[in-house]
């Protein structure tokens, strides 16, 4: 995509942009009618433009290698793209990668940059089970292609299914009779996952209390809150850190006494957060606080059929068992 040089600033010419979108912000934006080459500058969005089938349009992406072994597994594309560090890409940078609409989260720090120089973006942040699907339908949208559109549809209604599926086995749980849970997502510094999260969402909706009162995702707290809360099970984010149960810190906290600290899988992206694995997430999660209603889910099964149908890509037994696991690829591509 060219670049035009007017009154000293450099925008995007308007030739084939002819669909207006409204973003996640409820803000419209004039994209192109086939984008051919995107900047995907919010972690978890880029797993959405993977599984509808745009790898290969990734120009620019903040996701790397290091940080998203199976993301860069599954789609090997992705190491064709240009990858950048911090909130707010060099415009030069995007210029030369030929970008024709960017993808940032809501309320990004790259967003006024970006449109400063004219270039089309498109707010896709998520923050529940709700506006993730709005986020894959807008996506396929901007992608512009059938293709990606039937993908958004299948993905929701197997999402429905999921949903649907895990409440049949937990909603007739007496509310007071609910594991409590506690998600950490850092140990050091210990950090939580509190209430009005995508966390929150599916420990209630696999049939459990999250015993964090605090709103807000990562918030940081002492440990001797958690020892107030004395939670009955501890998920851990796939990333959190070393756990030792031994440690005077963790050792008395009925959790940790019962054998009930688990380490969160982590694949394309860490499951537990604002990611498509979200319905994994979920049967996970349901199956973890409930072993017995769920003793016949056989979850590397699930996670095998997810990712051939939604990413197109066929994980052998041991690579599902180590995405159960939170272990990254046991070799390289």
């Amino acid at each position: 995509m060219r670049l035009v040089v007017t009154t000293g600033c450099l925008v995007w010419p308007a030739i084939g942009y002819g669909r207006v979108v409204v973003d996640m912000a409820g803000q419209r934006v004039t994209v192109p009618d086939h984008p051919a080459r995107i900047a995907d500058l919010w972690f978890a969005h880029n797993a959405v433009t993977i599984m509808l089938g745009a790898t290969a349009r990734i120009a620019v992406t903040n996701d790397l290698p290091a940080t998203r072994p199976w993301m860069y597994r599954v789609a090997p594309g992705l190491h064709r793209a240009t990858g950048v560090v911090g909130q707010v890409p060099n415009v030069e940078m995007l210029r030369d990668a030929g970008v024709d609409v960017g993808f940032v989260s809501t309320g990004a720090p790259a967003l006024t940059p970006m449109r400063r120089i004219g270039l089309p973006v498109v707010q896709a942040g998520f923050t529940d089970e709700a506006s993730l699907r709005q986020a894959v339908a807008l996506t396929a949208e901007v992608l512009g292609d059938q293709r990606a559109r039937d993908k958004a549809r299948r993905y929701g209604a197997m999402l429905d299914a999921t949903r649907d599926r895990v409440a049949a086995m937990v909603g007739g749980t007496v509310p007071s009779r609910r594991p409590r849970v506690l998600h950490i997502q850092s140990l050091a510094p210990l950090k939580i996952d509190g209430t009005h999260t995508i966390i929150d969402e599916w420990i209630t909706r696999a049939g459990g209390r999250n015993v964090a009162d605090i709103p807000g995702n990562m918030r940081p707290v002492s440990v001797e809150q958690v020892a107030a809360w004395d939670p009955d099970i501890i998920i851990l984010g796939g990333d959190a850190g070393a756990f030792d149960p031994a440690s005077a810190q963790w050792a008395g906290l009925r959790a940790v006494r019962a054998g009930h600290v688990y380490r969160n899988p982590a694949g394309v992206f860490p499951w537990d957060r604002y990611g498509v694995e979200f319905p994994l997430q979920l049967l996970w999660a349901a199956r973890t606080l409930y072993p017995d209603r769920f003793a016949t889910l056989d979850m590397v099964s699930e996670t095998i059929k997810f990712y051939r149908d939604f990413f197109g890509y066929d994980l052998s037994s041991t690579d599902a068992a180590r995405i159960l696991a939170a272990e990254g690829p046991d070799r390289a591509p």
